[in-house]
């Protein structure tokens, strides 16, 4: 057995069992509804499960048709099934004060042991997940993107999820409303530990701490692009019409659970391209569930089905790769999990040009900064 770690944030409440100790820094899971602090309060932590290194080895190895080698969504399966013998670690909160590193506020002592990792050359992926996700499909979710990136590179990628309370039910109509109702709101919440990371890099500049010259990403799957979309409102709030900080180095808007024309100006992420370098946006126009949000809970086009409406109204740091060519025919919507797809997103991370011949990808139509998967 082999323990896998992962690094998260959540707003949701914390579970525990009957034969637990009762402590809430080492919960045995956490649930569908938010923290009983209140849904902006947030918890640091970090977890490890054991899991069986050949059973990996087999979903890393296997090949799918066209999409290539390695299977991230029973990856994601078998991981999420191994959650139930996690054992979780919540960072303590403190009002103690900052000067003894044991009583650091639960985000900082997170960020101070993130630091360390990126000072031995490790870039940081935030994760947000999407719709009908429970906390163990989070998890599971996350360590198979956290290995994943890391299948083909010697260069690690440390993966910190944020869950927030996406109820895990497959209720027509009912969950999807509720699930929606619960990332509009998780926004503010995603908002402050954006600005709470803001403030400890500005910290680190303030001190003239030795840089690592790694870098942060941010990864939004399916309806945590919604998320992403009202943690920007509550930022451009706090910042009182400033520019807002450049966080990350790259941003990947995944099968995006939003309006096709919610990045163009004057809409509710026209501002997206401020928090990073660059950003690309992965669509599919036969995702099945994205149908379903179109169709019949009467939705707008979505930007993760045909992508953005307008692409000529987009900033030019904004990319769009098309994936239908890759996933045609699968019916899966996290399809960013899977081979040659996950491997376009760990050359962004790489630093290597949307255009490098290390990609199987090509113009599209003549348009700029648009693209398409094609199978080799």
């Amino acid at each position: 057995m082999v323990n896998y770690k992962l690094y998260y944030a959540t707003n949701r409440n914390h579970v525990l069992y009957k034969d637990s100790t009762g402590n809430q820094f080492r919960p045995d899971a956490y649930g569908s509804s938010f923290s009983s602090s209140g849904y902006e309060n947030l918890r640091f932590g970090q977890l490890s499960i054991p899991a069986i290194q050949a059973e990996v080895t087999r979903y890393l190895e296997k090949s799918a048709r066209t999409i290539g080698q390695g299977d991230g969504l029973g990856l994601a399966s078998y991981f999420t099934k191994c959650t139930e013998t996690a054992t979780i670690r919540a960072y303590r909160e403190s009002d103690k004060g900052t000067s003894n590193p044991k009583n650091l506020l639960g985000s900082r002592a997170m960020f101070e042991d993130l630091k360390a990792k990126m000072d031995n050359a490790c870039d940081v992926l935030v994760y947000i997940h999407g719709f009908n996700v429970s906390w163990h499909e989070a998890v599971g979710t996350a360590l198979s993107l956290q290995t994943m990136l890391n299948a083909k590179s010697d260069k690690p990628v440390i993966v910190v999820l944020f869950s927030w309370p996406s109820d895990g039910k497959m209720i027509p109509f009912a969950s999807y409303r509720s699930d929606r109702a619960d990332a509009e709101i998780s926004g503010k919440p995603v908002a402050r530990g954006l600005l709470k990371m803001r403030d400890f890099l500005v910290d680190l500049g303030r001190k003239k701490s030795n840089l690592c010259n790694r870098d942060i990403h941010l990864l939004c799957h399916s309806m945590g692009n919604y998320v992403l979309q009202n943690a920007l409102h509550s930022m451009q709030q706090f910042n009182q019409g400033q520019p807002l900080p450049r966080l990350f180095e790259q941003v990947f808007l995944c099968a995006a659970d939003v309006d096709d024309d919610a990045l163009e100006p004057d809409e509710p992420l026209s501002r997206v391209h401020q928090i990073c370098r660059s950003l690309s946006v992965y669509h599919n126009r036969e995702d099945s569930a994205l149908m379903v949000s179109d169709y019949t809970k009467g939705q707008p086009e979505r930007l993760g089905g045909n992508g953005a409406a307008r692409p000529n109204q987009l900033h030019n740091k904004i990319h769009q790769i098309d994936c239908h060519p890759l996933v045609h025919g699968i019916i899966e919507h996290s399809y960013y999990l899977c081979a040659k797809i996950s491997e376009d997103v760990r050359l962004s991370i790489d630093g290597l040009e949307p255009d490098a011949p290390e990609r199987s990808r090509t113009a599209k139509g003549g348009q700029e900064n648009v693209w398409t998967i094609y199978a080799d």
